[in-house]
């Protein structure tokens, strides 16, 4: 198993940057031959550290003209609560990230809708009739300067 090195960092933020460019565009930018490029992303893969690539879509080109991030505290801390709540989460189209957290609440959302009726009609109809959820709070996302997410 070869460990991470100054080459695979350099691969890995490549990759980050275009998942799409070619082995050989690739290779040129880390200084590597294609053939010995290709075996470190290969490995890099089989080691599963690339678990993936993914398009990056523009949101707003799909009617999505709203992001908020949203904090969830649960009014019972048991495994039971926790797991309704994730399931219900799992099949709202609206949440894109579900994270649990350390803190005053169990857990931060990022919503993503039309508009700012749809959050609402989300935020009230979705999630406030969860019987598991004590407290919402909602934090509405006005610009995004660096935004690293594929």
């Amino acid at each position: 198993m070869r460990v991470m090195d100054k080459i695979n960092d350099k691969i890995l933020q490549e990759l980050q940057r275009d998942g799409r460019i070619s082995n050989l565009d690739l290779a040129e930018r880390v200084g590597l031959s294609p053939s010995a490029c290709l075996r470190r992303v290969q490995d890099l893969e089989r080691r599963g550290i690339i678990t993936g690539f993914r398009a990056v879509l523009d949101r707003s080109k799909l009617g999505v003209g709203f992001v908020a991030y949203a904090t969830v505290g649960l009014n019972s801390h048991t495994k039971d609560s926790g797991i309704a709540f994730e399931r219900a989460m799992a099949v709202a189209p609206e949440v894109v990230e579900c994270h649990n957290i350390t803190g005053s609440v169990e857990y931060l959302l990022r919503i993503e809708v039309a508009d700012l009726p749809a959050y609402k009609s989300f935020h009230t109809d979705v999630i406030g009739t969860l019987p598991q959820v004590n407290a919402i709070t909602s934090f509405v996302v006005m610009g995004s300067p660096k935004d690293m997410r594929a």
